[in-house]
């Protein structure tokens, strides 16, 4: 079993950066393929980024292609994810989860294993 600790999240202005982290805690990373996801207001919970055990590949969701960026310090037992030229509808709460099995289905939160608690990043107009 492992432990997630979001860190990071905060209000920004429009057009403003902020990094998240997730640490992990008693296992290593190196073990588990990472998501974020995120859930807006009043909104189901959505993927953003997907990261392999390695850290050698990425997956994002359309919507953040170009803007954001996952990436993984196995050594650390941490990932990130940099999120730049935010916008409101970024506005939400973002979770780290880790997932045990294969690198299928990343997309889908119910095959996510472990989650943090949570984030919350507010962009304001």
């Amino acid at each position: 079993q492992v432990q997630l600790v979001e860190s990071g999240g905060g209000l920004v202005q429009a057009g403003g950066s902020l990094r998240l982290s997730c640490a992990a805690s008693e296992r290593s990373l190196s073990i588990y393929f990472m998501g974020w996801f995120r859930q807006p207001p009043g909104k189901e919970r959505e993927f953003v980024a997907a990261i392999s055990k390695s850290g050698s590949t990425s997956y994002y969701a359309d919507s953040v292609k170009g803007q954001f960026t996952i990436s993984k310090d196995n050594a650390k037992n941490t990932v990130y994810l940099q999120m730049n030229s935010l916008k409101p509808e970024d506005t939400a709460v973002y979770y780290c989860a880790a997932k045990e099995n294969s690198w299928t289905d990343y997309k889908i939160p119910g095959k996510y294993n472990y989650w943090g608690q949570g984030t919350q990043v507010t962009v304001s107009s």
